[in-house]
């Protein structure tokens, strides 16, 4: 039982005690910094049912408590607040307690419990991963890797969009322009790759459409349906459907290329996956899907053929799930791999790291699946965030004007690279470990500055600003994690020699010890909220205490052994928790800066 649990529960005895009454709740906030006190009680709500005046309440109240429990051993009232003061072998004992436990604040899965499936990145196959599809991946991954801390099973999973209309684009404008050209004979990644020519499509259909407007006098619209290189795109969509050999024969060699650039950028980063599902093959279940639920009545067919499903009562409205051609949409894949990933793993929930443009998308899904039968469609949540914008705005694929995350990657690790000659902090570093270091430095920015964000606010990414080592960011933590490792190194093994006693906290001693205590709950809030941000300013507001107290107190050079003995053990622990943090966000730490 944690202390708050334990303090609330004797509350309700000292008010049955002495008031012969039974209290119906207790509210519990930390104490104000100018006040003597670890956690205070605040008395104003009991007056409802206590016929008495606060600070006599609370005096009543604290003496209750400092005779029959132990941990309380002083207290003071101020107006209606009952400021309760801890003893220091409370904290001892806690502190006793987590250097024993291997993973402290992690929960072990029980044998079994059933899994949270959790996707993220789903990218297209016609172009290289981008900023945009960095915050999602970033935000997946550690959610995926904060549910199993929080003693969840968790399986890491994506969707691969290999087909449609804007995978064609890019087969059709390789055909028409490519000479042949691959990745091999370019030394380019093959999404990059593929990437131009979905670029090159969009400018070769710009320049149809003028033309069309020009030659026919024809509308901006009737024009973009009749440009001859997007009816030829269509047409190939067909074909493949069709399984025509030559379409997809081309289809699966450009896929590969996109493939193997993906993977190649997915290390870099420092993600993986469990299973990854694509479109191609699911697309062909929920089809079956939506056709059984036609002839149950969920769906219906229109004149032209298109099937529809009509959600007005549940105050949304019609949603298309299969072409007049009886070709699929997104909404049709999306109900195929939902219900093949069910079968194919023990789980009863998953999460879709998708952005809040897709809001409605997922509402629909849920809401269909729900119609569909399936129950375990009540544990479907969407993992809605906010855009990534730069200072020079927005980015468009087609156009070509999206941050590439291989690129953006490569220049967070040069400006760590900037920064860090610039503070001269490297003396006695090979190249190799400068290069490392840099890495380092840089993705940890770069992840920090995402995560550290509420996934539903939209961002503004300055990737100077990011690698700062002041304030709130990635490498002011890393730095703070390698001056605890030098520190320990330069003491030795004291690790475990047993805290005196009897030992007499430091107030910053009890502080650091404090927000320790945060963190298990920490890990729990952010799993139910689905919420990095939640982990990532814990940690720097775990950074921030032990700061000052590092700059309030000595450590190796404390005035006794046994003050250094603690202190030094303390310092270990502050640091292991960083690291386990960072880990959650997918961040590593240095050992020294």
């Amino acid at each position: 039982m944690s202390l708050q649990n334990q303090l609330s529960e004797a509350v309700k005895s000292a008010v049955k005690q002495l008031y012969n009454v039974e209290l119906e709740s207790t509210e519990f906030q930390p104490t104000r910094k100018d006040f003597e006190g670890d956690i205070t009680l605040v008395v104003f709500p009991m007056l409802k049912q206590i016929k008495s005046n606060p600070a006599k309440l609370g005096e009543e109240i604290g003496n209750y408590l400092k005779e029959n429990i132990a941990e309380i051993s002083d207290f003071n009232v101020v107006k209606g607040f009952l400021n309760l003061v801890i003893a220091d072998a409370y904290f001892l004992n806690f502190f006793t307690e987590i250097k024993q436990q291997e993973n402290f604040g992690l929960i072990p899965p029980a044998t079994n419990a059933r899994g949270i499936m959790v996707e993220y990145s789903s990218p297209n196959t016609n172009k290289p991963l981008h900023l945009g599809h960095i915050r999602n991946i970033l935000l997946g991954y550690s959610v995926a890797e904060i549910l199993k801390a929080a003693g969840n099973k968790s399986y890491k999973t994506q969707i691969i969009n290999d087909r449609g209309i804007h995978i064609c684009k890019s087969m059709l404008a390789w055909q028409r322009f490519g000479n042949g050209e691959t990745p091999e004979i370019t030394g380019l990644k093959g999404d990059k790759l593929v990437g131009n020519y979905y670029v090159k499509f969009d400018q070769e259909y710009k320049k149809e459409i003028s033309e069309l407007i020009e030659q026919k006098g024809i509308s901006e619209e009737a024009a973009k349906a009749e440009a001859p290189i997007l009816v030829e795109a269509k047409q190939m969509l067909l074909k493949w459907e069709a399984g025509d050999p030559e379409v997809v024969a081309l289809w699966e060699k450009m896929n590969q290329w996109v493939y193997d650039g993906f993977e190649k950028t997915y290390e870099a980063i420092g993600v993986d996956f469990d299973e990854n599902y694509y479109e191609s093959d699911t697309y062909l279940l929920g089809k079956d899907v939506v056709n059984q639920g036609l002839e149950k009545g969920v769906f219906y067919k229109k004149e032209d053929g298109s099937v529809w499903i009509d959600l007005s009562d549940e105050g949304l409205d019609e949603k298309l799930v299969l072409r007049s051609d009886g070709t699929a949409v997104y909404m049709t894949q999306d109900i195929g791999t939902a219900i093949q990933r069910v079968k194919d793993f023990d789980i009863n929930g998953m999460v879709y790291t998708v952005g809040n443009e897709q809001d409605y998308h997922f509402k629909v899904l849920f809401l269909i699946l729900k119609k569909l039968g399936f129950d375990w469609a009540d544990y479907l949540y969407h993992l809605s965030y906010g855009m990534v914008d730069l200072p020079s705005g927005k980015m468009k694929s087609r156009e070509g004007t999206v941050v590439d995350a291989d690129d953006l990657m490569a220049e967070m690790t040069d400006t760590a690279r900037k920064i860090s000659a610039e503070l001269g902090k490297l003396e006695g570093y090979s190249e190799e470990e400068k290069k490392e270091l840099y890495r380092i430095i840089g993705l940890g920015a770069l992840k920090y500055y995402i995560l550290k964000v509420d996934p539903k606010k939209r961002i503004l990414f300055n990737p100077e600003e990011s690698v700062d080592f002041q304030g709130n960011t990635g490498p002011f933590i890393q730095y703070t994690y390698a001056r605890i490792r030098s520190i320990l190194r330069k003491a030795g093994d004291i690790y475990n020699k047993p805290v005196s006693v009897g030992y007499k906290l430091h107030l910053k001693e009890k502080e650091l010890l404090k927000q320790l205590q945060l963190y298990p709950e920490t890990i729990q809030l952010a799993a139910e909220n689905h919420s990095p941000a939640l982990i990532a300013n814990y940690v720097y507001d775990l950074v921030k205490e032990f700061n000052s107290f590092y700059q309030q107190v000595s450590i190796l050079g404390a005035d006794t052994e046994a003050e250094k003995h603690f202190r030094v053990q303390l310092a270990a622990e502050v640091a292991r928790v960083i690291k386990s943090g960072f880990k959650l966000l997918g961040i590593e730490v240095p050992e020294r800066m």
